[in-house]
């Protein structure tokens, strides 16, 4: 008999540590507004500045990120529903707009191809 009582004060220890942990796990959720910027020529475009708004200019501020040596940017933002404006720019290149709809917790991948600028 003494087994049992025993178990009890560790399953319900145990069955608290995991209900916080899954807490703490609902907490760290975002959305991904991912991809890459590539050149009229289809090379990557490394360098190259990316701009995250939301659409209709609402609430929040944009993001900024600058493309890697591969032409990928990537964006962690809350994962509530909704509407955004991405936006590639570099010198000698026209700025091209994507816009990317976020429906909760996932990634969306968005392509950008610049056109160089003729003078």
């Amino acid at each position: 008999m003494r087994t049992r009582t025993r178990l009890f004060p560790v399953a319900a220890i145990l069955a608290t540590l995991f209900a916080g942990n899954v807490l703490v796990a609902q907490k760290g959720t975002y959305a991904v507004v991912a991809g890459s910027v590539f050149r009229e020529s289809g090379f990557s475009l490394p360098g190259a500045t990316v701009t995250l708004m939301a659409k209709g200019g609402g609430k929040g501020k944009s993001l900024k990120s600058v493309t890697d040596a591969r032409g990928e940017f990537a964006f962690r933002i809350p994962p509530a529903a909704g509407d955004y404006v991405v936006t590639a720019s570099m010198k000698g290149f026209k700025t091209v707009r994507a816009e990317a709809s976020i429906g909760g917790e996932e990634r969306v991948d968005v392509t950008l191809v610049l056109s160089t600028e003729s003078k």
